[in-house]
């Protein structure tokens, strides 16, 4: 399996054969078409191009639009390279969908962009409890940092020290999370647990 390109549509809960409630993430994957794939000896690796999501030609660039109509399809909001060793078995315009490369039972990786929470404090963004009570005079203290320990050596802030700053929006991938359930006449994908990003956001899953 190459991989999938999804989109997330929120979470819900199913019930196993013991009666249990699993909180699962709900995924729309695929279908996407191949739209480029790459060999050892032309390229020096082995990939495959996958494209996913309708996009109309007039919101498309007209280098895109021949490159999609190579793989006689139309344009395509999604495009991702998966690097791999079975580009040789799929050829340009193939269509992959859930229900050709998952089962249920199976293990997945998911990796998508966390929800972007802008700039905050060291409070929320790094879990420092702040400076604490009101005792000797102290005010408006509560979420602040404290002391950064320098004096006239370093005389500066290392580089990567934990401080407030933008949250959010970065890359994060879920490893080995069970499929729950597959229903490939809807292109959905049921994994347990949760996943980073908004509802609607883009979601890449690999085995």
């Amino acid at each position: 399996m190459p991989g999938l390109i999804g989109k997330k549509i929120g979470m819900t809960s199913v019930f196993d054969a013991d009666g249990k409630n699993i909180p699962c993430t709900v995924i729309e994957a695929g279908p996407c078409v191949v739209t480029l794939v790459r060999t050892q000896e032309k390229d020096g690796y082995a990939a495959v191009q996958l494209a996913y999501d309708d996009k109309k030609e007039k919101h498309t660039s007209a280098g895109l639009i021949g490159h999609f109509k190579k793989a006689k399809t139309i344009p395509k909001r999604k495009v991702v390279e998966f690097e791999n060793n079975y580009a040789k078995a799929l050829q340009l315009g193939d269509i992959i969908t859930v229900g050709d490369v998952l089962n249920e039972n199976d293990w997945v990786d998911v990796t998508g962009i966390s929800k972007g929470k802008g700039f905050q404090g060291v409070v929320r963004r790094h879990g420092f409890s702040g400076v604490g009570g009101q005792t000797h005079g102290q005010h408006n203290r509560l979420r602040a940092p404290g002391s950064m320990g320098a004096s006239s050596w370093p005389s500066r802030v290392f580089p990567g020290k934990r401080l407030g700053g933008r949250m959010g929006g970065d890359k994060v991938k879920v490893l080995n999370l069970k499929v729950l359930k597959v229903i490939p006449e809807s292109n959905l994908l049921l994994v347990k647990g949760s996943i980073p990003g908004a509802k609607g956001s883009y979601l890449l899953i690999e085995e």
